[in-house]
């Protein structure tokens, strides 16, 4: 999908005229990385944002012991670093790339530039970061409050809403992966896996979850 496209799809820029996403296009500059590969670390300056433009991007942060918790994980059309526009500081958790994957990077001078010709533009960013921010409060709720089987039983309901199924999902990560987004270990995980099959609940075919028994997850 070309720039102006991922950009006029994108939550970010929805509903802004033609003319407009035109002037977004001029600032962005395009960058492409390879699976595994970063795209910046903790600690980095924000000099500007991102959004997919193509593949996935994992935001992550890593404990002194080495153990990583992922924080979000975005596919195309979602911004990512965008904090970085309003106060300049340093990126508080690193990103990397989970597949090829292709990025529009905007220049923050640039961008806050053009935000001030359209402010448009920022009302669109303060309901993305109320988001968010929701995102993350409901994510700090499952990792301090809910046991691990009902956090993916959670993760499932959510990918059925977000991929608008009704009886099956895709797993777009790998298990290691999705066990750091839950906040556990894979081996963990894989016997939470075991067990919901042998209740019942579930379905697993390599990376698809065939949901047997919604009611059942949503009791978890």
């Amino acid at each position: 999908m070309k720039a102006n496209q991922v950009i006029g799809a994108s939550v970010l820029f929805q509903g802004l005229p033609e003319h407009q996403i035109k002037e977004i296009v001029d600032i962005i500059i395009e960058r492409t990385y390879g699976k595994g590969e970063s795209i910046f670390f903790e600690g980095d300056p924000g000099h500007g944002f991102y959004m997919v433009g193509e593949g996935k991007v994992k935001i992550f942060k890593m404990s002194l012991g080495g153990k990583e918790q992922i924080l979000h994980i975005f596919g195309e059309g979602e911004p990512f670093g965008e904090v970085s526009v309003f106060h300049g500081h340093p990126f508080p958790a690193s990103a990397e790339a989970l597949s090829p994957t292709k990025v529009l990077y905007f220049p923050r001078d640039k961008f806050v530039a053009l935000v001030s010709r359209n402010p448009s533009i920022a009302l669109n960013m303060l309901a993305v970061l109320s988001l968010r921010l929701r995102r993350f409060t409901v994510q700090i709720e499952n990792l301090s409050l809910k046991e691990v089987p009902a956090r993916l039983a959670g993760y499932i309901l959510y990918l059925l809403k977000e991929q608008g199924r009704e009886d099956s999902v895709e797993l777009e990560i790998s298990k290691g992966q999705l066990a750091s987004l839950l906040g556990t270990i894979p081996e963990t995980l894989s016997r939470i896996f075991a067990k919901m099959t042998e209740e019942g609940l579930i379905e697993v075919v390599g990376r698809r979850i065939n949901i047997l028994d919604r009611r059942g997850l949503e009791a978890k």
